[in-house]
């Protein structure tokens, strides 16, 4: 099959693993740590002090700038603001609440009586004050989307693509709650008037792509597009040329072919802060993987350790290797379980000794492999090697910034090099040049 965009690869999906299980409610922690730095931007600041009563979904960290706020996610007390480990990597400061197991709500929690007669000013304003970021991973601010996009927006796309093999948090939300998240798309749709609206997910989705089919029979104007399984399919650049043929340019954004794209866990969140009026304080969450005992999808506060939802899912295998915070191509490796779960945690990934497909000595054999599979269309044999150089001129003339870290190019790799490793190197290297 032809693919709609250049490269990408085909690895295994393993999401039976976890696709056929019912969604589940997580018991609640006894104890919450909210992380101030929950998005791209800058991180909050504590609005609340060690002893203070906090409600559910009570504001409890805020800023200024590139910033949206973070909420209570039980009831309680705070006991402490301090350092805890970020799923990103590094540490950032966090708020501990005590759980008092009560949830009494905040009082300023209310659905909008008439959304529909909602303005658009008014849209984004609640979608900022939710703390609603991309929930795919991304965590970029959902309001500073919606604003940059307006009036530059033709087409609008949903991302249900969920191309990373082993997630399957945005199918089973797709099979759940699928008006939740049309009905997000349509808040979107008012705030950037687009001229299409396009529902895209992978033909691997067969279910959920028929109860969409269903579904849009009651949102005109909406149409689905069923494309073939291929990652990084569910990247924006990627995801933007197999639905409307467009190629973002070097540096651009979706945005300058007139695009905007957002993702179905994040409509969904749209929809509950318009429509019940709650902030983001919980996700589904695929804990998944050959070393996880019992796969599934859980509907997790944020604020719970990892440790903890391993847990609810009959705990770690004796032969587990590593344990990610997202998929196995981009995910993030946990050197510490106690790191709590933030908005943009959609899957933790627990691999075993089988998956382990590093190498002690790698080494580039020449096969041309990482060329034929970016999707970007770069050189990764040569960027790996400038960046373990330094070298900040190579690494702008093969535009290493345009690398969106997919991991095709490691997967194809025969000779194992940590390519991606090495960019992210590379990419740090040259904001340290900037500075």
């Amino acid at each position: 099959m032809k693919s709609l965009f250049f490269g990408g690869v085909h690895p295994d999906g393993h999401k039976d693993l976890s696709a056929g299980v019912p969604l589940a409610a997580m018991a609640l922690p006894a104890q919450a740590a909210v992380l101030l730095s929950q998005h791209i931007g800058a991180p909050c600041q504590p609005l609340v002090a060690v002893g203070d009563t906090v409600c559910l979904g009570q504001k409890i960290g805020d800023g200024d700038g590139l910033c949206v706020p973070v909420h209570a996610p039980v009831s309680g007390v705070v006991t402490g603001i301090e350092d805890r480990p970020h799923p990103g990597g590094g540490s950032c400061p966090a708020i501990l609440i005590k759980n008092d197991f009560l949830d009494t709500p905040c009082p300023t929690l209310k659905p909008y009586s008439h959304p529909q007669a909602l303005s658009t000013a008014e849209l984004v304003s609640i979608i900022r004050e939710a703390g609603i970021v991309g929930m795919g991973g991304a965590a970029f601010p959902t309001d500073v989307k919606s604003k940059t996009g307006m009036s530059r927006t033709d087409t609008l796309i949903l991302n249900a693509c969920e191309c990373e093999p082993y997630i399957t948090a945005d199918d089973v939300l797709l099979r759940t709650r699928p008006a939740d998240v049309l009905r997000g798309v349509e808040i979107v749709a008012r705030i950037l008037s687009p001229g299409r609206v396009v529902i895209a997910l992978e033909d691997n989705k067969a279910q959920a792509a028929e109860i969409l089919k269903q579904q849009l029979k009651d949102f005109p104007g909406m149409e689905l597009k069923v494309l073939p399984t291929r990652y990084p399919q569910g990247a924006e650049k990627q995801l933007i040329q197999a639905v409307t043929g467009r190629q973002v340019p070097s540096g651009g954004l979706p945005k300058d072919v007139g695009c905007t794209v957002f993702n179905a866990a994040t409509a969904a969140a749209v929809y509950r802060a318009v429509y019940e009026g709650m902030p983001v304080i919980e996700r589904i969450i695929t804990v998944t993987g050959e070393g996880v005992k019992q796969p599934r999808n859980l509907m997790v506060r944020t604020g719970t350790s990892f440790l903890e939802v391993i847990a609810a899912a009959g705990g770690l295998t004796d032969d587990v290797w590593k344990v990610l915070s997202g998929g196995p191509m981009m995910g993030t490796a946990q050197g510490d379980l106690s790191v709590p779960v933030a908005k943009s945690t959609n899957a933790i990934v627990c691999l075993s000794s089988a998956q382990n497909g590093e190498s002690a000595h790698p080494v580039c054999i020449r096969c041309g492999k990482c060329l034929e599979v970016c999707p970007m269309g770069l050189e990764p044999l040569y960027l790996y090697r400038y960046s373990d150089a330094g070298d900040v001129d190579a690494l702008k003339r093969l535009h290493l910034m345009d690398c969106i870290e997919c991991g095709c190019c490691a997967y194809a790799c025969p000779g194992k090099l940590p390519l991606v490793e090495g960019f992210r190197a590379g990419k740090r290297t040259l904001k340290e040049g900037a500075k």
